[in-house]
């Protein structure tokens, strides 16, 4: 019996130095990074007649699935596509058949991630639970710089 309870003793000893989510010991400093994440997401937009109506509605509704969220800290806007002769970047909007397909570009300031990877993650979690059936992909991670 006094076994027993010496090793449990012991356990518990060693649970109480690491940290319980990550099993790491607490002396480990660990470096927590604030990330910019863009990222791009394809909208389907049905009966529109022009561009400029499909770029319009996306952009809307989009927003108001975002703000009915409460993340209205991600930003909102119509994507931009290279041109293939000159490069030249125009609006990620096309419309055939009164459907358009519009690219829009988010992006969202992620705090305290550990890496890059893990602020992607953290922002196609949080975007994509609001956006849900909406294709993304992110297309750029920068690093911001520690306010102080």
């Amino acid at each position: 019996m006094g076994v027993c309870v010496t090793i449990r003793v012991e356990i518990l000893a060693v649970e109480a130095r690491t940290n319980r989510k990550t099993r790491n010991p607490p002396d480990r400093p660990r470096c927590m990074g604030n990330y910019l994440v863009a990222m791009e997401a394809a909208w389907l937009v049905r009966d529109v007649d022009s561009i400029d109506d499909a770029i319009g509605v996306a952009v809307s509704e989009a927003g108001k699935r975002l703000n009915s969220e409460n993340m209205d800290y991600v930003e909102v806007e119509v994507g931009a596509t290279g041109c293939p002769a000159c490069g030249e970047p125009f609006d990620s909007a096309f419309v055939a058949a009164q459907t358009a397909l519009v690219g829009l570009g988010l992006e969202m300031e992620v705090f305290n991630a550990d890496s890059e990877e893990h602020a992607s993650r953290i922002a196609k979690s949080e975007v994509g639970g609001a956006l849900r059936d909406v294709p993304l992909s992110v297309v750029e991670i920068m690093e911001t710089p520690e306010d102080e």
